[in-house]
């Protein structure tokens, strides 16, 4: 039976993964240098030991408010297909190993922002993990209304 491994976190409360091969790295950080301009989801940038990352706020690609930027902010790095890319989350939660027979097409009641950033969904023990895209979830200039 096939699986796939996935990084999980939250962001308001809701459960939401990526599979670990898209993940660089998971951490804290502090300072973001605002970018003028940006697109709103654009958290800011930072620099991780000599390379600017852009940080892109998921609450608001999901259409929820900003996230305040004000001490440490957990951030899953992705690795793009040119360079890095953070998405600033809520929670950093494990890495679960899930069967690809467990995997559901997203319901047809998941609508907004959220039905274009989900691939599929996951049950868990008393939860339902959202599979994310990662491309569309980095993607600053989709439509997000």
């Amino acid at each position: 039976m096939a699986s796939r491994q996935f990084a999980t976190f939250e962001v308001d409360g809701q459960l939401f993964g990526v599979e670990v091969h898209t993940v660089q790295e998971v951490l804290s950080y502090n300072e973001y240098t605002p970018v003028p301009l940006a697109p709103q989801a654009v958290g800011g940038l930072f620099n991780l030991r000599g390379q600017v990352i852009a940080a892109v706020d998921l609450r608001v690609q999901l259409g929820l408010p900003r996230q305040a930027l004000k001490g440490p902010v957990m951030n899953v790095i992705l690795r793009g297909d040119g360079e890095p890319v953070s998405l600033l989350v809520d929670k950093i939660g494990e890495v679960v190993d899930l069967d690809d027979e467990r995997f559901e097409p997203p319901p047809d009641t998941l609508s907004g922002p959220t039905r274009e950033l989900v691939v599929g969904t996951f049950k868990l023990d008393g939860r339902l993990m959202l599979a994310l895209d990662v491309i569309q979830a980095v993607d600053t200039y989709r439509a997000t209304n």
